[in-house]
């Protein structure tokens, strides 16, 4: 079964909410894999936080993201879960977008009714296109795809700018044009999150949990209660490891060495095993005649 097939039976046999951890390169999407998850979010925040060192203000480019999202679904078997930010631009531009993320691998693109260059959903200062233009984008996005069971996820950021009921609205009409998913990103009560499951109860629909941001934090089983299918937690895993290595450097500075913190970090041999050098070597003997 190939991957598009099986994230489409995950949303479609399943009663259990779809559990994907963000990853912002190759590496942590293999441990989300291992950790033994349905599927990857590939984070277009962590992308940026991760590949320019800059806030998720819309500065980091398709090239720069369309690399990464190769290297990821390279390095999984899993569902990939893409973010494709506006789809770098108009209708046409998204074409393209949709185009090489379908041939990089990824099994769903997320694609945002803001302007270009977009920020993070749960940014102030957003601004969002048209109805009208953003339900094109979704119509060319669906004329591009080639696999049906390539999923087309329409997020809308016009809670922050019209308020929940508009917000909704969006979401129904990025439906009639064909999304297979919506994401009403940051609503900011528990009220206003069944209020989107309800009224788009139809068609999947995504929760973002982003610790400290708009929206309350839930449990998964508090999500899927709620009627979401899916629920993301883009930046948890990087926003974790940043606070490790803050931690880590402190310690190194003040005692001059990393004798005392050995036990917190992989053994040379678990990161082997988890950048495959087995497998190098094996390749290395068959291949290059080392060992012969």
């Amino acid at each position: 079964m190939n991957r598009n097939q099986q994230l489409h039976d995950l949303l479609t046999n399943s009663n259990k909410i779809l559990v994907a951890p963000g990853a912002a390169n190759a590496l942590t999407a293999h441990l989300v894999e291992e950790a033994g998850f349905p599927a990857v979010y590939v984070t277009g925040a962590g992308l940026s936080n991760n590949v320019l060192g800059v806030a998720d203000v819309g500065l980091i480019s398709f090239k720069e993201v369309l690399d990464q999202v190769k290297y990821i679904c390279d390095a999984v078997e899993i569902p990939v879960i893409a973010d494709g930010d506006t789809g770098f631009g108009n209708a046409i531009n998204l074409v393209r977008t949709v185009r090489e993320f379908e041939k990089a691998g990824v099994s769903a693109i997320q694609l945002e009714d803001q302007i270009t260059p977009k920020k993070c959903g749960h940014f102030t200062g957003k601004q969002i296109v048209s109805t009208e233009e953003m339900v094109n984008k979704i119509k060319a996005a669906v004329d591009t795809r080639v696999d049906n069971n390539f999923k087309i996820i329409a997020r809308t950021d016009a809670r922050a700018i019209d308020g929940i009921d508009a917000a909704i609205e969006r979401a129904q009409q990025y439906i009639e044009a064909g999304a297979d998913i919506t994401f009403v990103e940051a609503p900011q009560t528990e009220e206003e999150m069944e209020k989107i499951t309800k009224s788009l109860s139809n068609t999947p629909q995504i929760a973002n949990m982003v610790e400290h941001g708009m929206t309350p934090l839930k449990t998964n089983d508090e999500l899927e209660n709620l009627g979401y299918r899916v629920v993301l937690y883009a930046n948890f895993l990087q926003r974790r490891a940043v606070k490790a290595m803050q931690e880590a450097l402190v310690s190194l500075k003040e005692h001059n060495t990393t004798q005392h913190m050995l036990d917190d970090i992989i053994t040379m041999k678990e990161r082997n095993r988890l950048t495959h050098l087995e497998k190098i070597k094996e390749m290395e003997e068959k291949y290059l005649k080392l060992n012969q």
